[in-house]
């Protein structure tokens, strides 16, 4: 096998990932992504122990466990394009002997948990609950640069958003990823489930207007009333559907999890949303805690 050339996978000074400065010994294999660098304390507080504190740029990593469970929290930053730098990083440090530059012969699995905030689509979802993404319904195109083969429901869901939303080319050619259906399962008790969107920006993605007109106008009006069989679009939000994308390309275990800041439906908005995602940190660990 050919070594990967330098070019294509930078290691720093000290054997460390390029952008997350980690090295293959500071990574655990069960893994919390939050978008905010400040969100990483907020995690890492509740950890026993912290044995590794590593920061680059935006990326920022604590590495420690609660009682016997080895945790690493990182942050991402906003949007795919920062998920597609962290997902191929923590995938290079168990896949790729970074010595050698090759890939692995033998697959090491993460588990890889988002904890981040999100906006309602559904007026029955109010600001300050929880969702845990059964799908990431991607708007941004990222997984449109991989050789990527999406399975049957996928590709129905897809058809079906197609026809109902009639979404101008332009704008993107939709995927879908689904979450880990083993994950997913403890992350019901207070969670509303269902299908999350994955926007390319903040305001005309999400269809906010400030001095700007959009293209579809009537886009979040189409998200809302989106329905096929079971499956809804819930919310929406800017790193899900690169996450279970990737995930799924690279063999690992995704689940996105969102504190509704806000519900774009009834113009509500969260009255603490430091406390909604705290509540939702603590969930989170107690859960994966004990799996």
């Amino acid at each position: 096998m050919q070594p990967i050339p330098e070019s294509e996978l930078f290691i720093n000074s000290r054997g460390a990932v390029y952008h997350l400065n980690l090295r293959p010994d500071e990574l655990a294999t069960t893994v919390i992504t939050v978008g905010d660098p400040d969100r990483v304390t907020k995690v890492s507080q509740h950890f026993d122990t912290i044995e590794h504190r590593l920061q680059h740029r935006e990326f920022v990593s604590h590495t420690g466990r609660i009682g016997r469970k080895h945790l690493t929290v990182v942050s991402t930053g906003i949007g795919t394009d920062n998920i597609d730098i962290v997902l191929n990083e923590l995938d290079a440090l168990v896949n790729i002997d970074l010595a050698t530059r090759t890939v692995k012969k033998t697959h090491t699995p993460l588990t890889i948990i988002r904890v981040g905030t999100s906006g309602s689509l559904q007026r029955d979802i109010p600001a300050d609950s929880f969702v845990a993404s059964t799908h990431g319904l991607g708007l941004d195109n990222l997984l449109n640069f991989y050789r990527y083969d999406a399975g049957e429901e996928e590709n129905q869901l897809l058809h079906a958003f197609a026809t109902q939303t009639q979404l101008h080319h332009r704008l993107a050619q939709p995927y879908l990823g689904s979450a880990s259906a083993a994950l997913l399962r403890h992350f019901t008790t207070g969670f509303h489930q269902g299908i999350t969107a994955t926007c390319p920006g903040f305001y005309g993605p999400q269809g906010r207007v400030l001095r700007l007109g959009l293209a579809q106008p009537d886009l979040i009006d189409r998200l809302t009333t989106f329905s096929y069989g079971p499956h809804r679009i819930t919310n929406f939000e800017m790193e899900t559907a690169g996450i279970y994308g990737l995930g799924k390309l690279l063999g690992h275990s995704c689940l996105s999890l969102s504190a509704i800041v806000a519900n774009r439906i009834s113009k509500e908005f969260s009255k603490d949303g430091d406390a909604t995602v705290t509540r939702l940190i603590r969930e989170t660990l107690r859960i994966v805690e004990a799996l």
